[in-house]
């Protein structure tokens, strides 16, 4: 039986230390045990049951002590996990008996989580099979219902330490998204036709040497033909319908000249194998289509597991507690009805307006409209959705439903009505110049036509044929696709995520950049400090103790700082809500909050948070936001190439501050709602500027939404960012700027791509119009500079990105 160790578990801060299991290091928290630091639970249990048990033990594992309780979390928190309505939302499929859900695990990062989490079966015989995607940090579940239900395996993994995160909106977008498998399978049907034919093709290439028998060419030539028609009907689909598509909007796209090219080889084919005039083009069409396919599903890769289009259901709850007949009952958040009384505890998210009705609310706003500091709401009161309660429980009594609520109404503006992809997609330069190639190629090949008309019918169909294949595009696109897909890879392998290869032409196109302030110049921490009259031990012991019964988050900050002194019996003690405390202590008089309340005259530069008059001596307490890591660095590495704006929710108490950072030529604004933010970008693209955003919160969302490009920081790539065109990984902040210096590069390097590949079809071209070049030779030419295009293109950004610094592996 395994035997627990008796010193404690404990969270400790030890950033880049290596786990004594799995040697990761801890980025930030690490979990310490008898001495010993893991990165993770997961380690710290698998280490413990494979030392005390040896390896696979796993009734080790189903005895462990730490599975009988569930460790920091509300034993009803997952109770509405029994609604059967809700958890058929969550499946991905049942049949009342067995059941598959798909459930994202933030916390997985080391082969300890895949180890624990891939032998769940061996927790619960209720469980069949359990299987990790580690990339997406997805767990896919089979369980029979009869012995365990989604609420109880939820539970089971936060007990091991791996609480997934639930989103009935994520869960929806997943049942919606197309499976990406069908465009693997178009590419391995492309592959093995192509390869195929060029095998069955090279006895026709040297049939002069070979003197291959007659009967044996034409049969490879049908052969070839039966392997073209999946590659033309099947693989190469979606650049016919992305070209109908285009044609329907009166817009010619980069796919029109493509799917020209394979009109044409593979119509020119079927006449030459059908008259016995020669072999055609199969293997060049195939090979259009196979490489064209590649560049595709290489971009695609980059981006393929995270969420872009986020709105506020991805934040809230799939349920909450709602008090009917004095008894708390879950309720579907779309179920929630105006005058409801929903019971609401520590760390929760606020559904939708409501009334407290009992409770201190102690309401973090910062996600919502970028205040840093938590409000202090007492009963009677408004709080509005999308607020995180920071204090003791509450109940609530909603005044309007869901839709109804303040954060919906960032939600209902126009510009999230916007397709920012298809806008980018009319507007991109490739698209632009192919159409502008298609006009002039099929100009040429009339005049071509019409020439020989007059000159020689016979040289026609010869000319016209290979002027349309050695002419055919794929060159510039395919550089356009490798380059961009090799930048995409580049650019997530530092930590900057683009939605797809659009954002890059964008990022290229940029003049000003918009930062938020707090959670994106902020880490999320404060510094604390005193100025003013130096306190001494026995003041600070009666200023503990009359801070420490107040709710507020600056009296719990002032507390905190102070550290812990025993507890003493105050003369008296009051608090205004709003304004501050006033307190006696042995004929002394204390007031602690506003410089109003306190009779405290500011100077313009003083950035006190609260004020302290004990007796008639003034100290001031501090409470700074720490900036992030580098930032200061960062910033005017940035203003050197951009106008810079910063744009705060909070006060302006750090302008001198941020000041110092972004110069003298930046905009500082403060006290700025989420309107204020998507309006200031407004203006500025009115100006005719092309604006970058940065920010965190929902309080960005709209500014993110309406700016050319917008980029969401986060901590954690995969979870709590709002619509966006790019998450850029908070802890990669530092390489900002090269990477944005190499998104610049591939405008220069795709043009690059383009001018060779404008060359190499004047050059083309002109032989194919004297019919001097048959279309056997384009043929061949055709792939082989689209290749060495390609090879060019692609190790240009390699070597752009290793001279600003940026890893070229992930």
């Amino acid at each position: 039986m395994f035997t627990a160790k008796e010193k404690p578990l404990e969270q400790i801060q030890k950033p880049n230390t290596p786990c004594f299991h799995c040697g990761v290091e801890c980025v930030t928290t690490a979990i310490s045990k008898d001495d010993k630091t893991f990165c993770c639970e997961g380690c710290k249990l698998v280490y413990e049951i494979l030392n005390e048990n040896g390896l696979c033990d796993y009734y080790a594992l189903q005895s462990h002590p730490g599975l009988s309780q569930i460790k920091g979390i509300r034993a009803d928190k997952y109770a509405y996990l029994d609604d059967k309505a809700i958890a058929n939302k969550l499946y991905t499929f049942t049949n009342g008996k067995h059941s598959i859900v798909k459930l994202y695990i933030p916390g997985i990062h080391c082969s300890s989580c895949m180890w624990l989490l891939e032998h769940m079966t061996k927790l619960n015989d209720g469980i069949t099979e359990s299987r990790l995607n580690f990339g997406a940090k997805e767990l896919t579940i089979h369980f029979l219902e009869s012995k365990i239900s989604l609420r109880k395996i939820v539970e089971l993994l936060a007990t091991i330490g791996y609480e997934p995160y639930i989103s009935l909106d994520a869960n929806e977008e997943q049942k919606k998204s197309p499976a990406s498998k069908k465009k693997i399978y178009k590419l391995g049907v492309a592959g093995f036709c192509f390869g195929n034919i060029m095998l069955m093709s090279f006895p026709e290439y040297l049939s002069s040497d070979l003197g291959i028998e007659h009967q044996y060419a034409q049969l490879f030539r049908y052969l070839n033909l039966a392997l073209a028609l999946p590659v033309f009907f099947y693989s190469a689909s979606e650049f016919f319908s992305s070209a109908w598509a285009g044609l329907k909007q009166r817009m010619l796209n980069i796919d029109a000249p493509i799917v020209l090219a394979l009109i044409i080889t593979f119509g020119r084919s079927i006449y030459e194998i059908a008259t016995n005039t020669g072999s055609g083009y199969l293997d060049s069409m195939t090979g259009i289509v196979f490489f064209m396919l590649i560049g595709r599903i290489v971009q695609e890769r980059a981006y393929k597991s995270i969420s872009f289009h986020r709105d506020y259901k991805s934040y809230f709850p799939i349920a909450v507690n709602v008090i009917k007949d004095g008894v708390a009952k879950p309720c579907a958040l779309q179920e929630l009805k105006e005058k409801d009384i929903v019971e609401l505890h520590n760390g929760e998210i606020i559904p939708a307006d409501a009334i407290v009705l009992d409770g201190v609310a102690n309401i973090d706003y910062s996600f919502v409209t970028g205040e840093s500091e938590p409000v202090n709401i007492i009963k009677g009161n408004i709080v509005y959705a999308g607020g995180k309660q920071t204090g003791e429980k509450l109940k609530l009594q909603l005044i309007k439903p869901v839709a109804g609520s303040y954060l919906t109404s960032l939600w209902n503006h126009y510009s999230f009505s916007k397709d920012k992809a298809e806008q980018n997609n009319k507007h991109s330069v490739i698209h632009k110049l192919s159409r502008y190639f298609t006009i002039i190629l099929l100009s040429l090949a009339t005049l071509t036509a019409m020439y020989w008309y007059v000159v020689n019918p016979a040289n026609i169909l010869p000319s016209v044929s290979a002027m349309l294949i050695v002419a055919c595009p794929c060159a510039l696109l395919l550089a356009a696709s490798y380059t961009n897909g090799n930048i995409l890879r580049l650019l997530s392998n530092n930590g900057l995520f683009l939605r797809d290869a659009t954002v890059i032409e964008q990022l290229g196109n940029i003049d000003h950049i918009v930062f938020d302030k707090t959670g994106t110049l902020t880490a999320g921490s404060n510094q604390y400090s005193f100025s003013g009259h130096a306190l001494n031990e026995q003041e600070k012991a009666v200023l503990y103790n009359i801070a420490v019964q107040s709710t507020h988050p600056y009296s719990k900050s002032l507390a905190s700082h102070l550290g812990a002194y025993p507890k003493i019996e105050l003369t008296s003690w009051n608090e205004i809500p709003g304004k501050g405390i006033t307190a006696s202590y042995n004929g002394d008089s204390i007031r602690i909050g506003s410089a109003f309340h306190t009779g405290v005259v500011p100077s313009e530069k003083d950035t006190a948070a609260v004020y302290i008059r004990y007796n008639d001596s003034v100290t001031a307490f501090h409470i700074t936001p720490e900036f992030r890591d580098n930032i200061p660095n960062l910033i005017p590495k940035l203003a050197h190439n951009y106008q810079l704006s910063m744009l705060s929710g909070d006060n302006d108490r750090q302008r001198g501050v941020l000041t110092d950072i972004f110069g003298s030529r930046a905009t500082l604004l403060f006290e700025q709602k989420p309107m204020d933010k998507l309006r200031y970008i407004e203006l500025l693209q009115q100006s005719g500027k092309k604006v970058l955003m940065v920010g965190d919160g929902l309080n960005d969302a709209g500014a993110l939404q309406q700016s050319n490009v917008g980029i969401t920081l986060s901590d954690d790539i995969n979870n709590f960012s709002p619509s966006c065109d790019a998450i850029l990984d908070a802890s990669k902040i530092s390489k900002f700027s090269s990477l944005l210096r190499l998104a610049n590069a591939a405008k220069h390097i795709i043009n690059t791509a383009f001018v060779i590949s404008i060359l190499y079809n004047v050059v083309g071209l002109t032989i194919s119009m004297q019919g001097l070049m048959s279309p056997m030779i384009a043929a061949i030419l055709m792939p082989i500079s689209t290749l060495s295009i390609v090879m060019i293109s692609t190790g240009i950004s390699s070597i752009v990105a290793k001279r600003h610094g940026l890893s070229l592996i992930g």
